[in-house]
């Protein structure tokens, strides 16, 4: 099982990036996804949520700024990052869902394996 980040580079405030993230050795469109960030610092932070029948949520900090997509022909889900912010900065990982997708969603931030990340890094 595994799960392999790209995408990740240094921007400007304002530009936009695409991360992607391919699962290998499970049924990835049997899976809920999510999309979390880790500053330096600071504890984990999921930005984007999907279920496997394609209902999104977001945090609050990206509401409206982020979009996170699926392709189970690819076994591949995507972070669209508009509008980035000096905050956006952090590792990002993508990581599958354990928890039922309502209660991840509310808070039970429970995944059972994650990529090793890939650094965005937004600058002025």
């Amino acid at each position: 099982v595994q799960l392999v980040e790209s995408g990740g580079d240094m921007v400007r405030v304002g530009e936009s990036l695409r991360l992607s993230c391919v699962a290998s050795g499970f049924t990835f469109r049997h899976w809920d996804m999510t999309w979390v960030r880790q500053a330096p610092g600071k504890g984990p932070e999921w930005v984007a949520a999907i279920s496997t029948n394609n209902h999104s949520r977001y945090s609050d900090s990206v509401k409206g700024r982020f979009s996170i997509s699926r392709d189970n022909t690819k076994d591949t889900v995507y972070l669209q990052m508009n509008s980035l912010e000096f905050e956006d900065t952090a590792l990002y990982y993508c990581a599958r869902i354990r928890a039922p997708f309502a209660a991840f969603i509310r808070g039970s931030f429970d995944i059972d394996v994650r990529g090793q990340g890939t650094q965005v890094t937004v600058s002025s």
